[in-house]
């Protein structure tokens, strides 16, 4: 048993080299210039000036971005925990009209590509003024989260005890009552699953934060690092260090709540 752990164990330790290796090239392939990149790409860095990040920082105005990043994302992340949280509890503690419905709505979300709707989501931007804002990306990355965290959050609830919320409901708690003070409290591990990946999805979102929002003042991270790039050439320098700068932000985030993350993806899926 404890070489198939062990075995196990080498095995995770090896996958998770390919996503580490990568950063670790991007943070030294930092302090390298164009030509040491395409030369020797994997050889160390002669130099180690951390300069460069205080000039990728200046010369691509990364604080306007990370500023907008930082607000999308965290509205888009706000009102998906709110939106599926309450679309969980209905949809996992009242029988009602349509829930089957409802929750195929839900899953179709979950299978459906955002370039199977994008014309249409455009025409409607187009339509109703919406794109070119600070707000722009925050209805169309609260719609993508929506869907995985209410399954997430309803896999979580419903493998809870009835018996806490029926006792609620004879104590004269009302439905928001029993929403507030029972389902949120115990929700707190797949909250912070679905606030991560909301995060995530929302930080590092590409295609619809370079084609909404074209007023160079309210780009997010994604777009804004096209900054780096001319039509004819491309700073991997300071790319690299400007992409460094950024990623380490949610490193951080992903750290901190690791334990409740693996918790909320665990958990829900016991009874």
């Amino acid at each position: 048993m404890r070489i198939r752990t062990t075995l196990v164990h080498l095995v995770f330790i090896v996958y998770s080299f390919f996503y580490v290796i990568p950063l670790i090239w991007m943070f030294y392939s930092s302090f390298k210039d164009n030509g040491k990149i395409f030369d020797s790409p994997f050889s160390l860095p002669e130099n180690w000036n951390f300069a460069v990040f205080i000039e990728a920082w200046e010369s691509g105005g990364l604080g306007k971005y990370i500023l907008n990043s930082a607000v999308v994302t965290s509205l888009a992340t706000a009102t998906v925990l709110l939106v599926s949280s309450l679309a969980a509890f209905a949809l996992s503690r009242y029988q009602f009209a349509l829930k089957r419905h409802s929750l195929a709505i839900f899953v179709l979300g979950l299978f459906l590509p955002i370039q199977a709707y994008f014309i249409a989501q455009n025409e409607l931007f187009e339509f109703f003024g919406l794109k070119d804002s600070r707000f722009t990306l925050v209805l169309p990355y609260t719609g993508l989260g929506i869907p995985l965290a209410t399954w997430l959050l309803k896999a979580y609830l419903d493998s809870l005890p009835k018996e806490l919320f029926e006792a609620a409901r004879v104590d004269g708690s009302s439905d928001f009552g029993m929403y507030k003070i029972i389902a949120l409290p115990l929700l707190k591990p797949g909250l912070a699953t679905v606030a991560i990946f909301t995060a995530l999805g929302s930080w590092n979102e590409f295609l619809l934060a370079n084609i909404y929002v074209q007023t160079d003042d309210y780009k997010t991270i994604p777009a804004g690092l096209l900054a780096f790039s001319s039509k004819y050439v491309t700073d991997y320098q300071l790319l690299f260090a400007a992409l460094t700068v950024i990623t380490i932000p949610m490193i951080i985030v992903y750290i901190v709540f690791n334990k409740q993350v693996v918790a909320g993806l665990t958990e829900g899926s016991l009874k």
